[in-house]
């Protein structure tokens, strides 16, 4: 007979194995979706700003998807949200206290309209308390827009956009698709649906089972774990000095979580948004959106004392989601 414990020590378990599988599924995905790019002819530069940049939001898609489809819609919209509230407040607040993070023109003038537009778009969308299938498709406008405009400064530049720098591959004329790429690929698709099943199940165990709402775990325990690759890589280029990549990196996970994480979402499943989201979620989601903004117009920088008000701010954020 399964006691309270054992109950929790499973999903405990579950929980810490399914933040590891969509960490090293994320990792084989990009690297094997790359060079299988390169290989195949397209330049890196674009590869960065388009294969890359959204197979690194493919945790948040599996998780929501799979939310969805066999739990509860309030857990997946709930780890998108939280997972840009988390990148805006753990991630870059985290980044920045580690090392102070100079800001891009480029990244002021070029891709913080998009994040304000994904954010704005969502929030207006759910105001009637639904996204359906026709706001998926308004959203995925905004992805097609948003992708043409990277290909095409990508195009203008020869790579100096967002996300262009984070393939690791030192001579792309010499790279051919392989075998190992292809199983990269693959393995990492695997391990993205087995750690995101793992996540939603051993969250869902654990927190329900203390009597947490599907909107608080979606909010917590899935966007943290989804939000794991952008915090890993985000610190490491900190402690590096690479800013540039710290701040591109949550920037574009904000756009790519909602214009084609929940766009494909909300395209697939009706997504009820409750009373709470509305009253709380989303207003949260746009004081986190504009308030990373206001700090990084200051002075074109995110300094320590920055990174603590992001934190703190997402220590707030918790404290008024708890039941």
């Amino acid at each position: 007979m399964l006691t309270l414990a054992t109950v929790l020590s499973f999903d405990a378990v579950l929980l810490v194995a399914g933040i590891v599988g969509l960490y090293l599924g994320a990792e084989a995905l990009v690297e094997g979706a790359a060079r299988l790019a390169i290989g195949l002819g397209l330049r890196a530069a674009i590869v960065g700003v388009t294969i890359v940049a959204f197979a690194t939001s493919t945790p948040e898609l599996f998780v929501a998807i799979l939310s969805g489809l066999g739990y509860s819609s309030d857990l997946g919209l709930g780890a998108i949200v939280g997972s840009n509230i988390a990148n805006i407040g753990l991630v870059l607040g985290l980044s920045a206290i580690i090392q102070p993070m100079d800001v891009s023109s480029t990244t002021l003038r070029r891709h913080i309209p998009f994040m304000v537009t994904a954010a704005v778009a969502v929030v207006v969308l759910g105001m009637d308390g639904n996204l359906s299938s026709i706001d998926g498709v308004t959203l995925l406008m905004i992805l097609i827009a948003f992708t043409g405009y990277l290909i095409y400064r990508a195009r203008a530049t020869q790579g100096d956009v967002m996300g262009a720098d984070e393939i690791d591959i030192e001579d792309e004329e010499e790279v051919s698709a392989t075998l190992k790429d292809v199983l990269y690929f693959v393995a990492g698709l695997v391990l993205l649906f087995i750690g995101s099943r793992a996540l939603i199940q051993g969250g869902q165990g654990l927190l329900a089972s203390f009597g947490f709402s599907p909107r608080f775990i979606g909010l917590t325990i899935l966007a943290f774990g989804t939000s794991l690759p952008e915090l890993a890589a985000s610190v490491i280029s900190a402690v590096r000095g690479e800013s540039d990549f710290s701040i591109g990196n949550v920037v574009g996970s904000n756009i790519y979580n909602i214009v084609a994480v929940l766009s494909i979402f909300a395209i697939m499943v009706p997504v009820p948004v409750s009373s709470s989201t509305l009253s709380l979620d989303f207003p949260a989601l746009l004081v986190f959106t504009f308030g990373v903004i206001a700090l990084m117009f200051h002075n074109r920088n995110i300094s320590r004392f920055d990174g603590g008000i992001l934190v703190g701010g997402y220590l707030v954020f918790f404290w008024l989601i708890l039941p």
